[in-house]
């Protein structure tokens, strides 16, 4: 703020007004309130020069510019905010010299070497500061001469005995001042007033409530970020809905989400958006169930009942984000996408209809509930929640933004890169998979499932999938492989079953392709690679209607196993597997999996792989049942 053009006697008028005018209960004031209403003037007469040279005398050097042009305008000041009932004028003003015995303490936390240097800087604050509170709530206000700017302006530093953190620090008087006058407009807006006084409503409100509209209406027309410091401003005077507006553009990447606002029941965006996504945020932090207060019947009994429900739903996966209208029909086709595997094809459908989202209330400017959706949550990349953000929408028009992309790549090949399923893994990941063409992903239980009628999962994240399956298991048999499939689509009328936690190693003699099992509608094609083990292995097998069509399998880039007549760009040799070294066997893989996806037209999805949730079920074993003689060893735990 620059202080040679801050009219102090404009603002602290202003303040005064708005002080007085909130105060319409006379018989609650004390006599001292009384007057100040009164006389609608929170200060004090102005300070002579004589008064501002006498006091630098007596401090022992010039007050920082602000300060100064305060002092006279007004020799001190009532209620700076709503804990500093007076400051200093210049007859108060005076070295703190740590009186309050608190400098020891402070300057051995601030003075560690590990930390940032302007936490270092803050050392001696408490012997050398200038205290200008005379009368608080426990609350100091410190003028710093170590802490100077290029304008010449000290450094304020607030800070009270009930709040656990570093003294705020305000770059001059005048700013420390515009933040009380702020806090004293925050503190009015939220106090409860009775119906017989009048509403605070004065030119700072009026003017701060005119900069929310705005700002909302830049957000809905695509340009949060013009929107950003206009709420930041409103926030600091707690105007309504100037907070749930920045959160909202904060949950979409919008740079800035400082402030998170507690849903309420008498919000209309109570039940559609802000309870489920206070439930995501609670189950994500790791929190136990007692602090999900909204079940609470005697608290919130007329959504109580909704609020465990949302909860319960929320846990099992089983959310789902229903706004209706014709965006809401969007988002069941998106969810729907979503669950086999499309996000890309998901973000698609929403992104058509954005323009068609429609607010809940003057609160409201995205459908941020999505963020709590479980199938749709990791369809919104960071990129597509900017995405959404520069959309306009709510009945505002505006230009579209470019497009984020597809985040998926084609095919099959990235597979055997490294990190692509597990992030920072330095060689490619362990795999098994089924692709099957000819029916949808919730048939394939029935062709492949360990039991009859074996049921697919709810969607999953994948390090829920065992746990979900098995939660309870203590025994484990060498003659028993069950996989874990997790189910999508892998390109237009083909299917997947998808393994990335093989629970044995690969053994050729006691191995069953489950091909055949998977074909009985048409082609089937099953792929195992391994890298966990010193000797990687591939292996690659394929059955139309039951008949296995050809196979082979390659350890350490010796062929141990080939059947039938395998396709010419699929031979071990001519996709490299009799090369040897770990960068030959990394890209013979890579080549079969790009021939797979050449012949065949199919692709897996990494973003649902690896970010998203699944439906999956438990597979039959992948290993035949002991022959005579053959022996094998089973693990009871517990």
């Amino acid at each position: 703020m620059d202080a040679t053009t801050f009219d102090w006697r404009a603002f602290l008028t202003r303040w005064s007004e708005e002080w007085a005018g909130a105060r319409d209960d006379l018989a609650a004031l004390s006599a001292d309130d009384a007057g100040l209403r009164r006389r609608r003037w929170l200060g004090d007469a102005p300070a002579a020069e004589a008064d501002i040279a006498a006091m630098e005398a007596r401090i022992g050097c010039a007050m920082p510019p602000s300060y100064r042009e305060f002092l006279r305008v007004s020799n001190g000041w009532q209620h700076a905010g709503g804990f500093v009932w007076r400051l200093a004028g210049t007859h108060e003003a005076h070295w703190h010299e740590d009186a309050s015995g608190l400098g020891e303490d402070f300057d051995e936390f601030w003075g560690e070497e590990d930390n940032p240097e302007e936490v270092r800087a803050q050392v001696g604050l408490w012997s050398r500061a200038l205290q200008l509170d005379v009368a608080s709530d426990a609350t100091y206000v410190l003028l710093d001469p170590e802490d100077t700017g290029p304008d010449g302006e000290w450094a304020v530093r607030v800070w009270a005995s009930w709040l656990d953190q570093d003294p705020r620090w305000y770059a001059s008087f005048a700013e420390f001042m515009v933040a009380m006058h702020q806090e004293f407009h925050s503190l009015e807006a939220d106090r409860d007033r009775p119906e017989s006084t009048a509403a605070f409503v004065n030119e700072t409100t009026r003017t701060q409530d005119a900069a929310v509209a705005k700002a909302r209406t830049a957000a809905l027309r695509g340009r949060h970020e013009e929107a950003i410091p206009l709420l930041v401003e409103a926030r600091q005077y707690g105007r309504p809905h100037a907070a749930e507006l920045l959160q909202q553009i904060g949950r979409l990447g919008g740079r800035h989400s400082d402030s998170e606002q507690q849903p309420h029941p008498d919000d209309p965006r109570f039940l559609t958006e802000l309870l489920p996504l206070d439930a995501a945020d609670l189950l994500n932090s790791g929190r136990g169930t007692d602090s999900w207060r909204f079940a609470d019947s005697e608290r919130f009994p007329g959504t109580a009942q909704a609020a465990a429900d949302i909860w319960r739903e929320s846990k099992e996966g089983t959310y789902r984000y229903a706004p209706g209208g014709a965006f809401g029909e969007a988002v069941d086709e998106a969810r729907e996408q979503a669950r086999w595997g499309d996000t890309d094809a998901a973000w698609r459908t929403l992104r058509a209809a954005i323009a068609l989202w429609e607010p809940l209330g003057p609160g409201h400017i995205a459908p941020v509930g999505l963020l709590a959706d479980p199938l749709l949550a990791p369809v919104l990349t960071p990129a597509r929640r900017l995405e959404l953000l520069a959309t306009p929408r709510g009945g505002e028009t505006g230009p579209a933004p470019d497009p984020a992309g597809d985040q998926d790549p084609h095919g099959l090949s990235w597979l055997a890169r490294p990190g692509e399923l597990s992030a920072g893994q330095s060689s490619p990941c362990d795999f098994r998979m089924v692709l099957v063409e000819g029916i949808t992903p919730d048939a394939l239980p029935a062709l492949l499932g360990s039991s009859p009628g074996a049921p697919l999962a709810p969607p999953l994240r994948r390090w829920d999938v065992s746990r979900h399956h098995r939660p309870r298991q203590r025994t484990f048999s060498g003659y028993d492989d069950k996989a874990l499939l997790s189910v999508g689509r892998a390109g237009t009328d083909w299917s997947f079953g998808f393994d990335e936690s093989a629970s044995t190693a690969f053994s050729m003699q006691r191995f069953i392709t489950p091909a055949p099992a998977a074909s009985v509608h048409g082609l089937a094609i099953v792929v195992w690679s391994q890298w966990r083990l010193d000797t990687p292995v591939f292996h690659l097998s394929a059955a139309r209607n039951g008949t296995l069509l050809y196979a082979f399998t390659v350890r350490d880039a010796v062929p141990e196993h080939s059947s039938g007549s395998l396709p010419a760009e699929l031979t071990p040799t001519a996709l490299g597997f009799d090369m040897p070294g770990t960068a030959a066997r990394v890209a013979a893989t890579a080549r079969a999996l790009e021939a797979i996806t050449e012949r065949y037209g199919v692709s897996l999805p990494r973003r649902a792989l690896t970010e998203g949730r699944l439906h999956s079920f438990e597979s039959a074993s992948w290993i035949r049942p002991p022959g005579p003689g053959e022996t094998y060893m089973t693990i009871t735990i517990g």
